[in-house]
């Protein structure tokens, strides 16, 4: 697929506003439960920090939100990877489903720090497996380091320029690709902007807007899929290994 495809760009629009949600929500982790939600590497080193300081009780929050990412990333990849059809509209269903949940909590006041840290490391473990290639150019929504590095092995390709391999159509080059890339990182850091300027008395309302772009996805997210989470379920269909129920 050309990168300059409507279809390639569809993905490209989805995957801005995935990190943006993402950077929203590790923000509003980050001001309002003083943990990360997105950012593993950020909570493996606190709690490898407070481990080290014998301090294990400040570690439990790192510790459960690497624990609920991990759990997010196997059902996430789990379903993507299966032949359900429209695998992707029902991850971000239940990334919504999710984000209700601890909107629901802060609405009626039952508000659980331990329980919001699982519920949003759940939904954000489930983000990536969603979309993870723009054309032919992979991407990490919550992982801005990898992103970040991809950036700068662009730009070190395009100064020394090099060709790209398969590049996809006229046009696409490292710099293009770098342009990609650093997108999903503007995308991402406005994400984190919007969540510092929540006022703490709005808290309550503060989990809807990222719910909001969820329920959307599930709606409207066929384009946004990668080719991989749409083509198990076609294969399957064309060589007769799976059956339509006449209900769906």
């Amino acid at each position: 697929m050309s990168l300059y495809s409507g279809e390639a760009r569809l993905q490209w629009a989805g995957a801005v506003f995935l990190a943006l949600v993402a950077g929203y929500l590790d923000g509003y982790g980050l001001l309002f439960l003083k943990t990360y939600v997105s950012f593993m590497s950020g909570n493996t080193t606190n709690a490898g920090v407070m481990m080290g300081s014998g301090n294990s009780h400040a570690a439990f929050g790192s510790g459960l939100a690497i624990l609920c990412f991990v759990a997010g990333s196997f059902c996430g990849n789990s379903l993507v990877q299966s032949k359900v059809r429209h695998s992707h509209r029902i991850t971000f269903a239940l990334i919504a489903g999710t984000l209700a949940t601890g909107a629901g909590l802060e609405w009626h006041g039952l508000r659980n720090i331990p329980l919001e840290i699982a519920l949003l490391c759940l939904a954000m473990g489930m983000v990536n497996p969603a979309l993870t290639k723009i054309g032919a150019e992979p991407v990490s929504l919550t992982f801005m380091t990898g992103t970040l590095s991809r950036i700068g092995g662009h730009l070190a390709s395009a100064a020394q320029r090099m060709p790209l391999p398969e590049a996809q159509g006229e046009g696409d080059s490292h710099l293009r690709r770098a342009g990609i890339d650093a997108t999903i990182w503007s995308g991402f850091i406005v994400g984190a902007c919007l969540a510092a300027v929540v006022d703490p008395s709005l808290r309550k309302w503060a989990l809807l807007p990222p719910c909001a772009v969820m329920v959307m996805l599930t709606f409207f997210g066929e384009p946004y899929a990668s080719p991989a989470a749409r083509a198990a379920p076609s294969t399957a269909e064309r060589s007769g290994s799976s059956v339509r129920s006449p209900g769906a």
